[in-house]
C-alpha cells in the first residue's frame, strides 16, 4: 500500500468526520457512540500515517484499522440514517476492503 494511498484514505475518513452526526430516532446512546467512533476512526487514520514501512509493523497497524472500521461500520449503521448512513458506510467499508485486501496480499499469519 502506498503512501499516496494511506493519505488518500486518511483524507476520505478525515472528510467524513467533519459532518455533523444525523442520528436514526430512538437512540439515546448514538451521539456518544458516534463520538467514540469518530475518534476511533481519527486515530485509526493517525496510526495508519505513523507506518513506516516495515511489514510486520505495517501489518499490526492494519489489522488494527479493519477492525476499528467494522466496529465503527456497526455504529455508524445503528445510528445513523438517510444519506449521511450511506456515506459513511461507504467510507469505512471501502476502508475496511482496501486494507483487508493488501493484509491478504502482503501479510502471513493471523
Amino acid at each position: 500500500m502506498s503512501d499516496s494511498r494511506i493519505a488518500a484514505a486518511g483524507l476520505l475518513l478525515a472528510a467524513g468526520m467533519m459532518a455533523g452526526p444525523a442520528l436514526a430516532q430512538g437512540e439515546s446512546t448514538c451521539a456518544r457512540d458516534l463520538l467514540v467512533a469518530q475518534s476511533m476512526q481519527r486515530q485509526a487514520v493517525d496510526q495508519l500515517e505513523q507506518a513506516d514501512g516495515e511489514e510486520a509493523k505495517n501489518c499490526r497497524i492494519w489489522r488494527r484499522h479493519v477492525e476499528t472500521m467494522r466496529r465503527v461500520a456497526g455504529v455508524y449503521g445503528r445510528c445513523l440514517s438517510g444519506s449521511e448512513r450511506g456515506e459513511r458506510l461507504a467510507q469505512v467499508q471501502g476502508s475496511d476492503r482496501e486494507f483487508s485486501a493488501a493484509i491478504k496480499a502482503r501479510c502471513h499469519g493471523p
